[in-house]
């Protein structure tokens, strides 16, 4: 998958183009481990402000949150607290689905810092979640003496001086706004935490402003792109991640239609939200027919009352049109993509979205991710012209979307479409190019070796080769068991990826919980992968077949192992010299392949300290 969704180019096998790639990425890969690293060092070496403890206020406040909160949700929590209570400053970046909790975390982080006597900045990329923001915090610290102002082009220039000197002068616990924070008169009096919501969502100028500002305040950054584990593993340790993948307790999946556009259909929709009192969204992606679709829609929904928004409005009106829906002075709003971004609206539960075949699967997740979010059901009706015009490629989109809709099963199929975009906005504008021309993985390892290089000075080693093994057995998921092709790249991934023999097991419920029986080839495959980790742990880099005989090294046995391993396996010969450990298989491929795995299990139990038989089986 190349960057964009399209097909990345390719290089000619023994050429000097891939060969020169690879290089300008390492390049740019050491250069951006050591920026992490230098960054990291020079955040620890700064002393930050430590706040108290958890008070009376926090716990009362905390009390009042009228939802339960999820596992993730209650660490993320947990975590970020830690962090503003220890001396060094904090740097930590929150990474949710849509929906999953992320503003309750930075709500509790902005309470404790404004209680405990310092300043709250909180940055949103746009004029209508900033507002959002504002209503939300407004609301939930209406009980107590803190004084939450905000800043966007919705407010007069006059209001936002008056504003940008108040919080200079220490009135302002709390300030909300866009970039426009981030200007140079804004002087805080006692800034002690910074928010940044949405953060893939700004420019590199922007991100080096809030780089300076991360060496001396607490940062606090969410993000809505969901994270790949390797990415996350990348950056582990160099910043602070905490993922909340849990959905909210309650929450349903959306029901999800996909089909060519149908009046009758989009009549039918809106009716029955109107039916149960709710509110829906009518996405139509273009300002210049955006009102005369909506004139459509009133003829054909008759007693239903209509709201248009988009990005061109004046800012004053678009407020206005927002503020009403929100009032639900309005039952349909007919909208441009503006609603893609952040937008908690629960009583809205139907969307609707023209020309569906036009939009990415990652931009058509996030638009669906704005319904849902309370325990009503919700209903997307994704529609295209005609069956005739779908691209092939839109269709797979479209299909995606449909198969999986189930909570956490969109965010996996999400994540495969946004892993380069995302990466790339989350390492910086400058890296995801690199990222797009050698591929996800292989710039992901090179950042991990970099990493690891930089660090090598505190005993990091090299990193282990991956065990390779080639054994005659069919190994394959099968098109019949998993029918779409995305998702059968999904788990072939995530098997390749699973690093213990655990992880292999949970991974093995699950598909059998979502598809039924585990089939044979699928079952090889995991069991190929266990036995790939099993000679990883024994120590083993090299896995080979020689006529009939199975060859690992290296491996390392004392004479009492070597003696315990002759005994389980009476065909193997180990031979110190060589470090090698080898035995014959038997013929058939069936029994070669349960003697390959026999023979991992072995070696790892008998190198574990447990030479006797039983122990051997058990494992």
């Amino acid at each position: 998958m190349g960057a964009g969704g399209g097909h990345p180019p390719l290089s000619k096998l023994g050429g000097a183009r891939w060969d020169a790639m690879k290089a300008r990425a390492r390049r740019a890969a050491q250069e951006l481990a050591g920026e992490l690293l230098n960054l990291y060092a020079e955040r620890r070496r700064r002393s930050g402000h430590d706040f108290d403890p958890d008070g009376d206020w926090q716990r009362d406040f905390e009390q009042r949150f009228p939802y339960q909160e999820t596992p993730d949700q209650r660490d993320a929590i947990e975590a970020v607290k830690s962090d503003m209570e220890a001396p060094r400053p904090m740097d930590r970046l929150i990474c949710g689905d849509v929906g999953y909790g992320k503003t309750e975390v930075a709500l509790r982080a902005a309470f404790k810092a404004a209680t405990g006597g310092k300043q709250v900045l909180l940055l949103a990329p746009t004029t209508i979640l900033a507002q959002q923001h504002v209503g939300t915090f407004a609301e939930r610290l209406a009980d107590w003496p803190l004084q939450v102002e905000h800043v966007s082009r919705f407010r007069s220039t006059a209001t936002q001086r008056k504003v940008i000197g108040q919080f200079a002068a220490g009135q302002v616990d709390i300030l909300i706004g866009t970039h426009r924070l981030l200007s140079r008169d804004l002087r805080p009096k006692d800034l002690g935490l910074l928010v940044v919501d949405e953060e893939q969502r700004f420019g590199v100028r922007q991100k080096e402003l809030l780089r300076q500002l991360r060496l001396s305040v607490d940062v606090l950054a969410m993000s809505a792109t969901p994270i790949p584990r390797t990415l996350q593993m990348s950056l582990a340790g160099l910043r602070d991640i905490s993922v909340i993948e849990t959905p909210p307790e309650g929450r349903r999946p959306v029901k999800t239609y996909v089909g060519e556009y149908d009046e009758g259909l989009v009549r039918q929709a809106i009716e029955r939200e109107r039916g149960r009192d709710g509110q829906a969204f009518y996405l139509h992606n273009r300002v210049e027919t955006i009102d005369e679709t909506a004139e459509r829609l009133r003829a054909l929904c008759p007693g239903v009352r209509f709201e248009v928004a988009h990005g061109q409005l004046p800012e004053a009106e678009l407020e206005a049109r927002m503020l009403a829906f929100l009032r639900g002075e309005a039952h349909v709003l007919v909208c441009t993509s503006i609603i893609e971004s952040g937008l908690d609206i629960p009583q809205a539960n139907t969307l609707v979205v023209e020309r569906a075949d036009t939009f990415g699967l990652a931009q058509l997740y996030q638009i669906r991710g704005r319904v849902g979010r309370s325990r009503e059901r919700a209903y997307a009706y994704l529609l295209y012209d005609s069956a005739a015009a779908l691209t092939p490629e839109a269709a797979q989109r479209l299909a995606a979307l449909s198969d999986f809709t189930e909570l956490g099963a969109g965010f996996r199929v999400a994540m495969r479409d946004l892993e380069i975009r995302g990466a790339g906005n989350l390492l910086g504008d400058e890296q995801s190019g690199h990222v797009a021309a050698l591929g996800f993985e292989l710039y992901l390892q090179m950042l991990d070796d970099a990493v690891r290089a930089s660090a090598d000075a505190d005993g990091a080693g090299e990193p282990p080769e991956p065990v390779r093994l080639d054994v005659n057995v069919d190994a394959y998921v099968p098109a019949d068991y998993i029918p779409y092709e995305q998702a059968k790249i999904d788990v072939h991934r995530r098997i390749a990826g699973a690093l213990d023999v655990a992880e292999l097991g949970l991974l093995a419920e699950e598909l059998e919980d979502r598809f039924g029986p585990v089939p044979e080839p699928l079952a090889n495959l995991v069991a190929l992968q266990r036995a790939r980790i099993r000679f990883g742990e024994a120590g083993a880099r090299t896995v080979s077949f020689r006529g009939d005989r199975l060859a690992v090294t290296p491996i390392e046995l004392d004479s009492a192992r070597a003696r315990a391993l002759r005994a389980e396996i009476p065909e193997a010969l180990y031979e110190s010299g060589r470090s090698q450990f080898s035995v014959r298989l038997p013929a058939d491929p069936a029994e070669r392949f349960g003697a390959v795995l026999r023979a991992a299990e072995a070696l790892v139990a008998i190198l574990a300290g447990e030479p006797d038989s039983a122990s051997i089986r058990a494992s």
